[in-house]
């Protein structure tokens, strides 16, 4: 009933911008935290930037001061604005939302399927 749709990604080359976003949709109750990460080949799995339901944003050491993630007034979209792009940046980059869905106990974790980030050099 919930998913989270994806937009965005792309070939740019070093130094250029992306815009990502992510929608939440169905019925919700609350949103926890809401952002995202990014994937490598060959590497780990790791957090590039997450927004909490109190406001506070947590971003990447390699990430910060070049993107910046914000939520739409009605805290159900992010919009992931990356500035500056390195080669290092290029991986398959994920949504992801810690929610409480309508009429749960609990809540749940939820995935964007994904969306390809290249950058040439």
């Amino acid at each position: 009933q919930v998913q989270l749709v994806e937009s965005g990604g792309g070939l740019v080359q070093a130094g250029g911008s992306l815009v990502l976003s992510c929608a939440a949709s169905g019925s919700i109750s609350a949103i926890n935290a809401m952002g995202w990460y990014r994937q490598a080949p060959g590497k780990q799995r790791e957090l590039v930037a997450i927004l909490s339901s109190a406001g506070t944003t947590d971003y990447a050491d390699s990430v910060k001061g070049r993107f910046t993630l914000s939520r739409e007034n009605a805290r159900n979209t992010v919009w992931l604005r990356m500035r500056s792009l390195k080669p290092e940046d290029t991986a398959v980059y994920y949504c992801n939302a810690d929610l409480l869905p309508l009429g749960s106990s609990y809540s749940s974790t939820y995935w964007g399927q994904g969306t390809q980030v290249t950058v040439s050099s």
